[in-house]
């Protein structure tokens, strides 16, 4: 057996290389899955908050809306004021002892990092939605568009460009968070960890190169991230055509030529 700290490290690795590589790939699969599973269901709960009826709206109407409003902000209270870790018990087990279902652990921690990601990702939203300047949204209505309608063809596609550092941190913060769901025997990357831990009692060493793969994870991720938003922008190094200065260095050079 190894006797220094290096020479475990490499038994570690060379014994349980497979099962660390498996835990990491299950847990980018629920952090990208619940990711993006969040924020769809922030979008729609952004998009129904920002509704504004017109003073004409009738009293059914408005009743429906205001309750929809209610109980979405009482599910994004709910799940932001309470640890994943908590839910993912709740959801488990409430399903198996309440509802009769015996839910497969990787499908309750899909719609546990979901719902929980959806909550932050509803106010990431609202908050992208209202940095679009109020006047795009009221020339759209003016020219006969739905709130949908203006939303998905107007606002978002700049609220989303507005919000995609926060939404590349939630994604980060999954990847790390996803350790809690070891709790409903979820095989991703820190229950495997203790599975190799447990055969050696060499939590030091087993951990060390876990939290070393955890900051593979993320450190890859958010350069990934950040080019991603680099092509977004487009090119830092352009063109202003029409403008004075441009004109009047055509002007030179025709006066040269």
């Amino acid at each position: 057996m190894p006797t220094s700290f290096f020479g475990w490290i490499a038994f570690l690795i060379e014994e349980y290389g497979p099962l660390f590589l498996k835990g990491a790939g299950r847990t980018m699969l629920i952090a990208i899955v619940g990711t993006v599973m969040g924020f769809v269901i922030g979008l729609l709960v952004a998009i129904v908050r920002t509704i504004q009826l017109t003073p004409s709206a009738g009293r059914v109407k408005r009743g429906l809306l205001a309750s929809a409003k209610f109980l979405l902000s009482a599910y994004i209270e709910i799940f932001r004021g309470t640890p994943m870790i908590v839910q993912a018990m709740v959801v488990y087990y409430g399903a198996m002892q309440y509802m009769g279902l015996d839910i497969p652990a990787l499908t309750a921690a899909f719609l546990v990092v979901s719902v929980n990601t959806g909550a932050y990702m509803a106010e990431i939203v609202r908050g992208g939605i209202l940095s679009v300047d109020q006047g795009q949204k009221e020339a759209a209505t003016a020219v006969g568009m739905s709130h949908w309608q203006s939303m998905t063809t107007v606002v978002l596609p700049q609220a989303v460009y507005n919000i995609l550092p926060s939404v590349g941190n939630e994604f980060v913060v999954n990847i790390k968070d996803s350790s809690v769901l070891n709790v409903i025997s979820v095989t991703e990357l820190y229950f495997m960890s203790k599975s190799a831990a447990g055969t050696y009692y060499r939590y030091f060493e087993v951990f060390f190169i876990t939290a070393a793969i955890y900051f593979v994870l993320t450190f890859t991720t958010t350069r990934l991230l950040r080019l991603v938003e680099r092509k977004m922008s487009g090119s830092s190094n352009y063109t202003v055509y029409g403008s004075q200065s441009n004109a009047a260095a055509e002007i030179k050079v025709g006066k040269k030529t």
